[in-house]
């Protein structure tokens, strides 16, 4: 076995491996042949770490496959209609071959059955590029790749392996989130295919994830983009396709159109990813969404000036339209659309050098203000040749850590139990009076319990029999 198809027993976790091992003498000793497939062989001929891998098994029928594994393994066979079967405790799927034949529109209409004895080469054929066609054999140390997958690994290209391609329009989005992560080249042929395809009502949650791949596992996020534009994908999301050869002031955008910006942002962000899916996937929304009120907005002036005023406040509603087309996730929604609509507001404060009530309310706008720099960082990573140095962003960070507001929106000082301990009932009173002290605590008129505690003894109309002396 050559060192080269070592590294794929490297790149699994031994768990995984040595499952896999068994599994594949038990099949041989039954018969069959189970070989590693699809990402997991592909990732490990990348020299990657996979988190999980998928076993497909020839020469077997499924009754006798799941009486196989359920010898040494506890067996999900929730997948069992489409000849899938999970290990528990193992990120280990185990499968026969799968036969697709197109009976609907989108990603959904196929009747799925298995077949285990279909060929190397057919079941290989169904699946969407050639680097993902590959499988391996753990006991013969085999690399099975009838469509020269591993050539293109190498090459870095990108391509269809059958014209059953075409069958499922979420491939194209696969390619776009493909090319971003392992910064590939698509190939003509496969381009020419993918502008043929339609997205054919696909699912919404479908949608999302191929996104939220770019997004979180994207290393150059402007390569499946790029790819959405030249095969004419963009047109399916109108926002983004609006900030094609939408003009930007040289002086301040010398890279050229609020796409061209767009896209390097992007790959700007994917560099300063901090590893925490949810932070990540929030702010690298915003990077993609923080300009889409630049078509909208922007004009030429008297003075030959490209402007456009207003862009991030009117940004927030093409950047709703756009997300809402990928997610119903509402707090997701929320949690972009003000980082969009606040996107200036690091660079201004910092030019304005605002005091501490500025900083505070900032922070209870947008909830988290390390998230805000971020967006702010990446906006100023995208223009080429200039310097994406930021001071605006450490000085605001400094001054959000100093008020213990950086990831965190002010909590209120006051709340219902101190009204209630200075002798009110609660009522239609309560929420005014606890607004009007936190508003009082934004400005800065008092910076502890007791400070808001006599605070509200002034907002009240008669001195309480018993006032309150702490929280």
């Amino acid at each position: 076995m050559s060192s080269r198809l070592i590294s794929i027993q490297s790149s699994l976790r031994p768990t995984e491996f040595d499952a896999g091992v068994r599994i594949a003498e038990a099949v041989r000793q039954t018969g069959g042949r189970a070989f590693f497939v699809g990402g997991c062989v592909r990732d490990a001929l990348l020299g990657r770490a996979s988190k999980d891998a998928d076993m497909e098994v020839f020469g077997l029928e499924e009754k006798l496959l799941l009486r196989l594994l359920r010898r040494d393994f506890e067996v999900n066979a929730v997948g069992r209609a489409f000849g899938v079967f999970k290990l528990r405790g193992l990120e280990l799927d185990v499968s026969l071959p799968r036969r697709e034949s197109k009976q609907g529109t989108g990603h959904r209409g196929f009747a799925v059955t298995g077949d285990p004895h279909m060929s190397q080469v057919e079941a290989a054929s169904r699946r969407d590029f050639t680097l993902n066609a590959l499988s391996w054999d753990p006991l013969s140390g085999e690399l099975v790749d009838p469509f020269n997958g591993r050539a293109d690994l190498e090459n870095r290209i990108l391509r269809h392996t059958s014209d059953k391609f075409s069958e499922d329009p979420l491939r194209v989005l696969r390619a776009m989130q493909f090319l971003a992560r392992f910064e590939l080249t698509i190939a003509p042929e496969t381009l020419e295919l993918c502008r043929q395809i339609t997205p054919e009502n696909l699912p919404r949650e479908r949608i999302f994830s191929e996104w939220e791949k770019l997004v979180l596992k994207g290393v150059r996020p402007s390569l499946g983009l790029t790819f959405l534009k030249d095969c004419g994908w963009i047109r399916y999301t109108p926002e983004l396709a609006a900030l094609v050869g939408c003009e930007q002031d040289p002086q301040w955008h010398p890279e050229g159109d609020v796409w061209t910006h767009t896209l390097h942002c992007m790959d700007a962000f994917a560099r300063q990813r901090i590893g925490n899916d949810w932070e990540d996937l929030v702010v690298g929304l915003a990077v993609l969404c923080h300009d889409m009120g630049k078509p909208q907005t922007t004009y030429t002036d008297e003075d030959g000036r490209i402007r456009s005023p207003r862009h991030d406040t009117e940004g927030v509603i093409p950047a709703e339209l756009f997300l809402r087309h990928l997610t119903a996730h509402q707090q997701l929604i929320e949690d972009v659309l003000i980082l969009v609509e606040t996107h200036m507001r690091p660079a201004l404060l910092h030019a304005a050098q605002a005091g501490d009530n500025a900083v505070r309310r900032l922070a209870r706008k947008v909830g988290r203000i390390d998230r805000l720099i971020r967006v702010a960082e990446a906006d100023m990573g995208g223009r080429p040749p200039l310097s994406a140095d930021f001071p605006a962003g450490q000085w605001l960070l400094e001054r959000a850590e100093a008020l213990s507001i950086k990831d965190a929106a002010p909590e209120p000082l006051i709340q219902g139990r101190h009204l209630i301990a200075f002798g009110l009932k609660p009522g239609p009173r309560f929420r005014p009076l606890i607004d009007a002290c936190y508003e009082a605590q934004l400005d800065g008129e008092f910076n502890d319990l007791n400070g808001g505690l006599a605070h509200l003894k002034a907002l009240l109309p008669r001195e309480p029999d018993s006032p309150a002396t702490s929280g």
